[in-house]
């Protein structure tokens, strides 16, 4: 592709020409209006990277705020947003954002079948070792099962 000599005249502003491509559409969600994501801002991935072992409220405001505007987090949570419905929300936006539309139905069947996004803010199940302490078993090793019940006899030498 060859670098044009001469500007376009009357070519419209980047800005102008990024709100028209990408369509400012608005969702309500909860009785607050916001923006769909139609594009994952660079900071946000960053973000992400940065603060995927934090729980704290602040830093989930700060990337709602990157994602659908300030103070929306502090809005939903006063409309009575719970988690599960906030895990609904943050696939489908992150979902738009990457250029993937879902439908709110489609993100909501990710976060039942454990796939959305926010799993981390569930509550975290037991670990490892707690999870084997419940078993069955009891612990230990197992028995040695006798070679008689589990061998077949053998019809030719292997020599």
């Amino acid at each position: 592709m060859t670098a044009r000599k001469t500007p376009v005249r009357g070519e419209e502003s980047w800005d102008d020409f990024w709100a028209e491509v990408s369509r400012g559409r608005t969702e309500t969600i909860r009785g607050i209006a916001v923006p769909v994501p139609t594009d994952m801002p660079m900071v946000v991935t960053r973000r992400i990277e940065e603060l995927r072992e934090s729980s704290a409220l602040e830093d989930i405001q700060e990337l709602i705020g990157l994602l659908f505007g300030t103070d929306v987090l502090d809005q939903w949570i006063e409309a009575g947003m719970g988690l599960r419905e906030f895990q609904v929300v943050m696939t489908w936006g992150l979902a738009h954002a990457s250029g993937n539309p879902l439908t709110h139905r489609e993100a909501f069947d990710l976060v039942e079948q454990g796939a959305g996004a926010g799993k981390q803010l569930g509550p975290k199940g037991p670990n490892r070792a707690a999870r084997r302490s419940q078993s069955a078993a009891g612990g230990g090793r197992s028995k040695r099962t006798s070679s008689a019940s589990t061998a077949t006899a053998r019809k030719t030498s292997r020599t």
